[in-house]
């Protein structure tokens, strides 16, 4: 594996590979890798021949409140498991190689970044938008992967890419989880013993909420009966049953559906979602 800090190596890598005919894909990530992010560069080592993985904390999608000081950083243990999924390229800039000329940005989401994760976080998703268009710019991928568990963070980087008429083809893989149904994610390891116990219970409420509407019950009071059941073992920011196209409220007509919440157990954030098909529809 070839580690790069400077894009102008990187770049210089990776045209000398587009002169062999190689596609390049790109999984970004934040590092403290887990299974679910070895899903995603399978999915990448499928799609192109040359694969690129990124790991850079990217301070514009945090804000002052936030866990950017305190999150995880285990480079070390996570070149190894890059070493042993045989990744080609690993990519670790420093913030001044990402932003050169400054983390101010002018490209907004719009409407799509300020619901559901976006109320909490009114600057997150600009700051994920920005990181990922200078990620592209600096790979050039013609493939890039991302995880579905972040759903509506892939609807903004799908949306980004349409809007900038970018030439990367953007695939998704379905959340990894626990054998208790808990997703993977790098903030797990800020749950206590106790918290960890617990968490399960947020899938397993969206489980049963999908159990119902597809049985024809009625949606919104199936979906407030979920939300004061995670109410009682969280701190629920929001649970909604959306149209998984655009994240905007069903319709009789809303064939593809997704349930998506976001709660927190003491200081840790949690989000999950499930995405499936009415068949009566």
């Amino acid at each position: 594996m070839q580690i790069f800090d400077k894009a102008v190596d990187l770049q210089s890598f990776l045209n000398s590979c587009r002169k062999n005919a190689q596609e390049v894909s790109l999984v970004p990530t934040m590092g403290g890798l887990h299974d679910g992010h070895l899903d995603l560069i399978t999915r990448a080592e499928e799609l192109a021949d040359i694969n690129v993985v990124s790991i850079f904390v990217n301070p514009t999608q945090f804000s002052k409140s936030e866990d950017f000081d305190t999150y995880p950083e285990v480079i070390a243990n996570d070149i190894v498991l890059l070493e042993a999924k045989n990744v080609d390229v690993l990519f670790i800039p420093s913030v001044s190689e990402v932003y050169p000329d400054g983390m101010s940005t002018d490209y907004e989401v719009g409407d799509l970044g300020k619901i559901l994760c976006g109320i909490s976080r009114p600057s997150h998703f600009n700051g994920v938008a920005q990181v990922v268009k200078r990620l592209f710019e600096i790979v050039n991928p013609s493939y890039a992967v991302f995880g579905e568990k972040d759903y509506q963070q892939l609807l903004i980087i799908k949306s980004l890419v349409s809007h900038l008429d970018l030439a990367v083809d953007i695939h998704s893989i379905s959340t990894k989880r626990d054998e208790d149904g808990l997703a993977k994610s790098t903030r797990n390891q800020y749950l206590t013993k106790k918290d960890r116990s617990l968490a399960p219970n947020l899938f397993e409420q969206l489980t049963k909420l999908k159990i119902l509407i597809i049985n024809d019950e009625p949606i919104e009071l199936s979906r407030q009966q979920a939300f004061n059941n995670l109410s009682n073992i969280f701190q629920v920011e929001y649970l909604e049953v959306l149209d998984a196209n655009n994240l905007k409220q069903i319709t009789t007509n809303t064939k593809e559906i997704i349930i998506i919440s976001a709660i927190r157990l003491a200081e840790t954030r949690l989000i999950d979602n499930i995405v499936f098909r009415r068949s009566n529809v």
